[in-house]
Order: structure tokens, then sequence, then C-alpha cells
């Protein structure tokens, strides 16, 4: 099981180059960060941590953007794999979001993770145009449409929110780019992984891991995909015991949250919790 490391990036926060190449040389093996676009003041959408429209952090509406952030990662790194949690591909022209991931990946030398998600702002995404009660059926096209991209030579798409035909475009990704898609664990979640995604990733609090986790390799072997899904979790406390437990039970990687410190903080709570991870 790998171990990265999730920083919600900020206006305020260490930069994320710094927090990339601290971690790299901490040992971690991931690194990732969020989006959001804008955090619209008067929303229906309650936030699923608070259930109502208060946030849980000021960060949410001073986020950097991710892609930005993680070229800024690239240049100082060379071998943690760089990924989000989780972007908001429906949010974006996917054309273009498409050519944005795959430069990235070209540059970076095949390290970018996508990781996904439906997005539980819904008032964010209407602002996007993204219709009510239709954001996994975009995510899933928009998906799709930069996949072709990302591996035909001449690519095309034909659906309901995007459509092009036959085109050109590089660079191509140094490497695949894995999909993985961060929601709740339900029987929903886990058939549109099978169906366009790589593997899951937790959301926070997230129970019943083992159960889980077993269902989503139950419903990956029934749609007839090959080997196992990639499971991330996003955890908290570093527990030793839960962790081979989670292990056991397929987790595949696990991403700990950065403090939101200075630089030197931050470089020593990496080296603490790289030493207690290693004590697995």
């Amino acid at each position: 099981m790998r171990h990265g490391i999730v920083m919600f990036t900020s206006d305020r926060s260490i930069a994320p180059a710094s927090a990339a190449r601290l971690a790299e040389e901490a040992g971690f093996a991931s690194f990732c960060v969020p989006e959001h676009t804008h955090i619209p003041v008067r929303r229906d959408a309650a936030h699923p941590r608070t259930g109502d429209s208060s946030l849980p952090d000021d960060r949410y509406v001073r986020t950097l953007d991710p892609w930005v952030a993680l070229s800024t990662a690239a240049a100082v790194t060379n071998r943690i794999r760089l990924g989000t949690a989780v972007a908001l591909p429906a949010e974006h022209d996917p054309l273009a979001l498409a050519k944005t991931i795959a430069s990235l990946d070209h540059l970076a030398g095949g390290r970018v993770t996508l990781g996904v998600g439906f997005g539980w702002n819904t008032d964010e995404l209407a602002d996007h145009g993204v219709p009510p009660g239709r954001r996994r059926t975009v995510l899933r096209e928009y998906v799709e449409a930069m996949r072709a991209l990302w591996t035909a030579d001449e690519a095309s798409y034909d659906g309901e929110f995007v459509s092009f035909g036959p085109s050109w475009a590089w660079p191509k990704p140094a490497g695949d780019v894995p999909v993985v898609v961060g929601a709740a664990g339900t029987a929903t979640t886990f058939d549109w992984i099978t169906r366009t995604g790589h593997g899951w990733m937790t959301t926070p609090g997230e129970d019943d891991l083992t159960d889980k986790i077993a269902t989503l390799h139950r419903t990956w072997r029934e749609a007839g995909r090959v080997g196992l899904p990639e499971v991330v979790a996003l955890a908290g406390t570093p527990d030793l015991e839960q962790l081979d437990m989670w292990a056991a039970a397929g987790v595949t990687e696990t991403l700990f949250g950065l403090p939101d410190r200075t630089e030197p903080e931050v470089a020593e709570y990496l080296h603490r919790l790289a030493v207690t991870l290693a004590r697995r």
C-alpha cells in the first residue's frame, strides 16, 4: 500500500511546489490537490460535512487552480505522482482540459493521476452550465472524450454534452492517465467506476471500507474488468492497525492531509509521518 499527501491549496498556504518537493524528499508516493473554481455565496447545495450552506474551511473559497499548482510541482520533482483529490472536469471545456492534462503529463514524464468528483456543490456546477441531475453523465462523457484525445491519432466523440469530429491533438500523455473517482461508496458510484474509471477514492469519514471494497471488486469482476481497481483512502491521524486492515481489504494507497503551516513546520510534519508509516 502506497502513501501519499493531499494539500488543500490556497493563496495563503505553503506553495504547492515546496510542499510537493518536501513530500518527495520524505519518500511519499503521490501529491494531490483539490479544485473549486468558485463558491456561490447563496446556494441550495449543502456541504456534505456541515449539512448546510456553511463551509468547514475558508480555503474552499481560496483554492488555487489545480493544474497550475501541479505544473509548479512537476518542475521541482522527479518521481512523485501528481494528482487531484478531486478535480471537477465538468466545470471545464473538455477539449481544452484534455490539452492541459496531456501537456502536464508529457512534461512531468507520465506522473499524472486524474482524481475526479461528480461535484457536491451543484450550484457551482450550475454556473458552469451543468444541468441538474446530469452531472454523472456529463463527467462520463468528458472523461471518455478526453481519453479519445489522449489515445487516438485522429480522435472523435459523439455524445449528448460533448461532440467533435475527427481531430488531431498532441502532445499525448507520456503514460496512461488513471482516472480515480472520489465519491461515496455506493452502487451508483461503483457502476460508474467499472464503466469509465480505474479506481475509487473514498470520501472523508467513509466507513465500512472492507464491505464496500468487496462490493466494488465484485462489481468490477461482473463488468468483465481485469485485475483489481485502485482504491485510494483518505486518512486522518495514522493508525497502523487500521492501515493494515485497509491493506488487507484492498486499499492500494492512502492520502494524508497537510497542516496549513509554514514550510519548516510542514517539513517536520512530513518527516514524523514518514517515520510513523515506516513502522508498518
